[in-house]
């Protein structure tokens, strides 16, 4: 059985597990969007989107980032003047023609860093590694493991 999402009292999100550090602070979504290009505005929202087709979705916008949870934070972007820097966590290294970097944290987990530019990056392969992000948010991974 799964705990309820701790919430934060002064910025209200909600985490897996009590006083987990997070950039404390409430900050508007189309801060992010501010004097960009609305061609990324729209990318962002088909990112969403494509998140969204596996499950519910939270998006909070941070500081410097925003970013995507089911019970635990697995995607996020960085807004960029005419493209997003979006993340997803993984339990493999995989690749994509968007790819950037790959983050190894031992044991066992990866952070892909994708640069999308349009539409056409969020391709059939891009939608089956959300979908395996998305497990990782449900912390469905951690039910497997054991």
């Amino acid at each position: 059985m799964k705990t309820p999402l701790w919430r934060c009292p002064k910025c209200g999100h909600r985490f897996a597990s009590k006083n987990l550090w997070h950039s404390c602070g409430r900050f508007r979504l189309a801060d992010h969007f501010a004097g960009r290009d609305p061609a990324v505005r729209s990318l962002w929202d088909q990112f969403v989107a494509l998140l969204r087709r596996n499950g519910p979705v939270t998006v909070y916008a941070q500081k410097t980032r925003i970013v995507c949870m089911v019970r635990v934070r697995f995607a996020g972007a960085q807004v960029r003047s005419r493209w997003l820097d979006a993340g997803l966590w993984l339990k493999r290294r995989a690749s994509h023609p968007a790819l950037r970097r790959v983050d190894f944290l031992p044991p066992h987990d990866y952070l892909h860093y994708f640069r999308l530019r349009s539409g056409a990056d969020l391709d059939a392969a891009f939608a089956a590694l959300t979908r395996e992000a998305y497990a990782i948010g449900t912390q469905a991974h951690r039910r497997s493991a054991r």
